[in-house]
């Protein structure tokens, strides 16, 4: 499930319409103060507000129900920070299939709280990429389950994809379109479906400073993984993927990098002004805007707000961190 051709438009309509008995519509928010002050119009596509509290739902919910019932059978597994196992167990739960999630030690305790919640097999091991995948394999192995990956399976490219068709409908149309990258799931899927409705549209992605292998990726113009990532934006925090990066550098304008008290900064003032709680993920599109405002004075953009399950007892600006 690794060939980007594989997702197009019609498939991430046929998504939309795959996903539609379980995700919700998300709401699309302005404000005319972050207007006047990033000089742009900005639409915000609110994901913090999907089920599980993150867009991931979307491609979770793809997979689970793009599964014949042979395969379904046996389960789903996957690896995971947070907010896809969380995604995948509830996306599992709505079909009445197991679901396994292999979850790095030292995880977002809130994040790992869910994916129980929804009924999940948790699974832990080592906070590295390599262990992640390992573990997952095992149980794998040992299951029978379908391996659903976070970003690089092409049923999930396209089940996130469903949040840029939903925000180019509801906002009548964009000039730019940004979201976060970290495996680059959500960029990919986002920049097939904007393109795909008005090849004008131009796709950026924002990413944390301290996880900058996209970043890197586009600068040398092939895939560079060798980052030791270290940001706050922890669902940012995962490696490119190969198809994702190959989908990236056809569709996708430029990657911006923004730092960690930039993205806290404006983490806040989405909060203050737009009375949305986001990750930190979410928040670096703001930032991006914020930080390169030259690229977005006088157009329309979308931002993706991709996530908002944050600790209320650990909130970022409380324990200001260098950057």
């Amino acid at each position: 499930m690794n060939n980007p051709d594989c997702v197009t438009l019609d498939t991430i309509r046929d998504a939309a319409a795959r996903i539609a008995p379980h995700a919700h519509i998300t709401p699309v928010l302005q404000s005319r103060s972050l207007d006047e002050l990033t000089g742009a119009r900005l639409y915000f596509k609110c994901e913090n507000l999907q089920r599980v509290g993150a867009f991931k739902f979307r491609g979770a919910c793809n997979a689970v129900w793009s599964l014949d019932e042979s395969m379904a059978a046996a389960g789903v597994v996957t690896h995971s920070s947070g907010n896809h196992g969380a995604a995948l167990a509830l996306a599992a739960k709505t079909r009445g299939i197991p679901a396994h999630v292999v979850v790095p030690e030292g995880a977002n305790r809130s994040k790992v709280a869910a994916i129980q919640a929804n009924g999940a097999t948790l699974h832990y091991c080592a906070p590295t990429i390599a262990a992640r995948e390992a573990t997952a394999e095992s149980v794998r192995r040992d299951t029978g389950a379908e391996l659903v990956h976070p970003y690089t399976d092409v049923r999930v490219i396209a089940g996130q994809g469903t949040a840029a068709l939903e925000l180019m409908h509801q906002s009548g149309g964009l000039d730019i379109l940004v979201t976060p990258v970290g495996g680059g799931g959500l960029v990919s899927g986002c920049a097939i479906a904007a393109r795909g409705l008005d090849p004008a549209v131009t796709v950026y992605a924002a990413e944390p400073e301290g996880a900058p292998d996209a970043y890197e990726s586009f600068r040398r113009g092939e895939r560079f993984t060798a980052i030791t990532p270290d940001t706050i934006a922890d669902g940012l925090r995962g490696t490119i993927g190969e198809i994702n990066f190959a989908i990236m550098r056809q569709h996708v304008r430029d990657v911006l990098p923004v730092s960690d008290a930039q993205i806290i900064a404006a983490m806040r003032l989405a909060w203050e002004r737009l009375k949305q709680v986001i990750e930190p993920s979410s928040a670096t599109v703001l930032a991006a805007v914020l930080r390169y405002p030259d690229r977005f004075a006088g157009k329309r953009v979308g931002l993706v707000l991709t996530g908002g399950n944050v600790d209320p007892d650990a909130l970022p600006w409380m324990t200001p961190r260098a950057g």
